[in-house]
């Protein structure tokens, strides 16, 4: 993925290394938003990714809203412009949200504001003991990030977040569940590539049917919401991965998935 410029791709043994690198903090421009959301929308549809792996280059994950560009464009904007950029924010968190493949979220250090929730839209999380999830909007004249927080957190603790601007530590994060671990950065990637690796061992059908189930599931109740993974799982067994599964499982061999 050449044509990006502050999002690094670098895929290896069906995993996609996604690398936020828009010094010095990963703000979040016009541009950021657009190149995320085509570098998710581009993994969702490649068959040699399996999983992807998302963080941020440097010493932060990503510290949220381009405030610099953002007062300057305050200045200068025209009608819709505004509208427009929420758009664009949106649609990056979707993006990763959305993306057929599971995405880990490895986090090198603090993920505040829109970076919670570009953090919060992975599928699963893994932090380096340097890092934190914070909503620091109340400090710089802007809202937002709550309801992100809330798939994290629970009532209190997310709206002390948004009152004060508290950053909650990694090793917090691993008391709390919000993370599956929390680890000296030097061993960050390797743990959230391992978990990665993992999972792009599985099979790929299954692994995307999954997350569509999940996503689809999450605000539904616990009737509709089961009805609909029983659908889901009609549906795996008309692939031959599922068939290749259950014949692995009976002759007690590790099965061979081709995503089909």
């Amino acid at each position: 993925m050449d044509d990006l410029k502050l999002i690094r791709v670098a895929i290896e043994d069906h995993v996609a290394t996604v690398t936020m690198d828009h010094p010095p903090v990963n703000a979040q421009s016009r541009q950021f938003n657009e190149e995320m959301v085509l570098a998710f929308d581009r993994i969702s549809e490649m068959t040699e990714v399996r999983c992807a792996v998302l963080t941020g280059a440097g010493r932060i994950f990503s510290a949220g809203a381009d405030i610099k560009a953002r007062a300057a464009a305050a200045t200068t904007q025209g009608p819709g412009d505004a509208l427009a950029h929420l758009r664009r924010g949106r649609a990056s968190f979707n993006a990763v949200y959305e993306c057929r493949k599971p995405v880990i979220a490895a986090l090198n250090g603090p993920a505040l504001g829109a970076g919670l929730a570009l953090a919060a839209s992975c599928d699963i999380l893994v932090a380096a003991e340097t890092a934190s999830l914070g909503l620091p909007e109340v400090d710089v004249g802007l809202l937002g990030g709550g309801r992100h927080a809330m798939r994290l957190f629970g009532h209190s603790r997310t709206r002390r977040m948004m009152f004060t601007g508290y950053r909650v530590p990694g090793p917090e994060l691993l008391r709390l569940g919000i993370v599956e671990a929390c680890v000296p950065l030097d061993q960050l990637m390797s743990v959230a590539l391992g978990l990665a690796r993992e999972i792009a061992g599985k099979s790929p059908v299954a692994t995307r049917l999954a997350k569509h189930a999940l996503n689809a599931i999450e605000w539904s109740s616990l009737r509709d919401g089961y009805r609909f993974e029983q659908e889901m799982t009609a549906e795996l067994g008309r692939y031959e991965d599922s068939r290749e599964a259950m014949r692995a499982f009976v002759e007690k061999r590790p099965p061979v998935f081709k995503g089909v």
